[in-house]
């Protein structure tokens, strides 16, 4: 009888179920959408979630920045502090402030999620610029997903300000310092920038407004706008279909790999408990951010150790590299190269840069294919060339930014240490282009090496008549195909500037610079093995001859049917 319940129970559960997906089915088409999307067929490379781990940060920063709002005041009013921690009692703050210390000490579990929150904002910057270094790398910003690379970028730019917005929140001292700095950005700008100061902090710093107005940008536009450029760089993924890794049987047609339903949904699922599980235990054992140790905003004290979180970190090392004494007055207005340059330029300079270069790389190669098969770094040496110098840039300047406590941890001289950080800023992205560029071209030829010769196995045999030659392994479909799949890439050739009537082109100009383009990326280059050579290295040449011949030590030269003998080490 109990029996029969049960079954009744699930027998009425799945008609409702089924009554009401019918239900919108036939009012909203879901059911073709749902089955489409369930069907999407998604590769299986770790690489691949590294944009879900900043997917799944991003929907707990959500969901932690919810608890947060409910107890946070975004108030610059003044008011004694009145609490739990006694080293405050008596000091006046910000409400913005002493609610930060009742999050952390009275409000139950508040100190739990302002750490999730912070630890899972670091998490989701640093995802999102190593998805984007994947991306790059490995071309798949190529036709057709320029757009989608743009989108991505833009949410980079969007996570960087959500990022300064809810760090300047608390009002603190470091905090505080941030924002200083921020105006003195914004007013190096010519003509313009005491305008936009007085715009953005609605009056002379700090001003009463400029809590509440970066709450309303932290929990409201910014949010709303990454959550709707998500939404649409996932839409560009599945409209587009997935990248993949070459490899035999992947092609630039097709995707190899598992369907979304009810593999990816698993692992989807399991994958987001892992991530909130990780950000849950580095919450609740490293500390990070203890505002009440800096205090409340006071512009006198100064002090080493005020470093930005990590991803803005690198406008912090170029504002101290700059030189101070780069500063001019004309007309009367002072022009600010030593802020300016560092923290406008530059910066603008490189992310313009690095937004366009999808279309930079199309404008070299003259492609304008469909690419859906990933390149591997060593075979884009200028790419990857280009792309670790830029993170050895990054990198000088995020050490640059914390100079001051490389100085006083290792007793180094501060200014030592900040001339050594001037040169390495320009020698050393250089330095890194070439060392990586050879060693991508040096990979390329052990490629062609092992392509066409195998794998040295070290063993050495010796025919009757003297002759040593070396046991090589052949590589497996897998290994050839991997080295031998990628097309040769070589400079643009264009017209001649003249016409036969001699009619100056029309373009020419046009044209010249991107041939001077494409030599700079493809005039240095290593060009795949052939199936010609292929066919011409396994066929051992003279060396057929050999097979048959009994070896000094016993071994018979019939091991190249297995081993290929290569005969180049006598």
């Amino acid at each position: 009888m109990g029996a029969s319940q049960v079954s009744t129970r699930a027998t009425t559960g799945q008609r409702a179920a089924a009554g009401t997906a019918d239900y919108l089915d036939q009012r909203t088409g879901v059911g073709t959408a749902v089955k489409g999307f369930a069907r999407k067929i998604f590769p299986d490379h770790w690489s691949f979630l590294l944009g879900e781990i900043a997917l799944y940060s991003f929907v707990i920063l959500i969901l932690s920045g919810f608890f947060l709002t409910m107890f946070f005041v975004p108030s610059m009013t003044l008011i004694v502090y009145e609490g739990p921690l006694a080293a405050m009692n008596g000091v006046e703050m910000s409400e913005a402030f002493a609610s930060t210390l009742d999050l952390s000490f009275e409000v139950t579990g508040g100190l739990l999620m302002r750490q999730i929150h912070h630890w899972a904002a670091l998490l989701f910057m640093a995802a999102i610029v190593t998805h984007m270094m994947r991306v790059f790398f490995t071309g798949a910003f190529r036709k057709p997903r320029e757009i989608n690379w743009v989108v991505g970028f833009v949410l980079m730019i969007l996570g960087l300000a959500a990022g300064f917005t809810g760090y300047s929140l608390p009002d603190d001292v470091l905090s505080g310092n941030g924002l200083r700095i921020t105006d003195g950005v914004v007013k190096s700008i010519p003509v313009v920038g005491s305008y936009m100061s007085y715009f953005i902090f609605g009056g002379e710093f700090p001003g009463e407004h400029i809590i509440p107005r970066l709450f309303t940008l932290h929990i409201l536009l910014i949010p709303g706008l990454i959550l709707a450029l998500i939404g649409l760089h996932l839409f560009l993924v599945v409209l587009h279909k997935h990248t993949h890794f070459p490899g035999p049987g992947r092609t630039q047609r097709n995707v190899v790999g598992f369907p979304l339903f009810p593999v990816y949904v698993a692992k989807a699922g399991g994958f987001f408990f892992i991530v909130f599980g990780v950000l849950a235990l580095m919450a609740g054992t490293m500390t990070i951010n203890p505002v009440w140790n800096y205090g409340p905003y006071d512009p006198s004290p100064v002090a080493a150790g005020a470093q930005p979180d990590w991803y803005m970190l690198f406008l912090e090392g170029g504002l101290r590299l700059m030189p101070g004494a780069t500063e001019f007055v004309i007309a009367g207005y002072t022009l600010s190269l030593n802020v300016l340059i560092p923290a406008v330029v530059i910066p603008g300079l490189l992310f313009t840069a690095l937004a366009a270069y999808p279309f930079i790389e199309a404008f070299a190669t003259g492609d304008k294919r469909e690419h859906h098969l990933l390149d591997r770094p060593r075979n884009a040496p200028v790419r990857t060339g280009i792309g670790v110098a830029i993170l050895t840039a990054f990198f000088i300047l995020l050490l640059a930014g914390a100079n001051d406590l490389i100085a006083t941890h290792f007793a180094m001289s501060l200014n030592d240490i900040t001339y050594i950080f001037r040169v390495l800023f320009f020698v050393a992205p250089v330095v890194a282009f070439w060392a990586t560029k050879r060693l991508c071209l040096g990979l390329q030829r052990k490629d062609r090496e092992l392509v066409l010769h195998g794998h040295e196995t070290g063993r050495i045999v010796r025919f009757a008549d003297g002759e040593y030659i070396e046991v090589h392994k052949p590589l497996d479909e897998y290994e050839r195909w991997i080295r031998v799949q990628h097309e040769p890439r070589r400079p643009l050739e264009i017209l001649p500037e003249h016409d036969e009537r001699g009619v100056r082109r029309k373009g020419y100009h046009r044209d010249a610079l991107r041939a001077r383009v494409s030599r700079f990326f493809y005039e240095d280059r290593i060009e795949p093995v052939t199936p010609a050579e292929l066919a011409a290295a396994h066929s051992h040449g003279e060396h057929d001859a050999l097979e048959g011949r009994p070896s000094s030590d016993g071994v018979p030269a019939e091991i190249a049917s297995g081993p290929s003998v290569d005969a180049r080490d006598r």
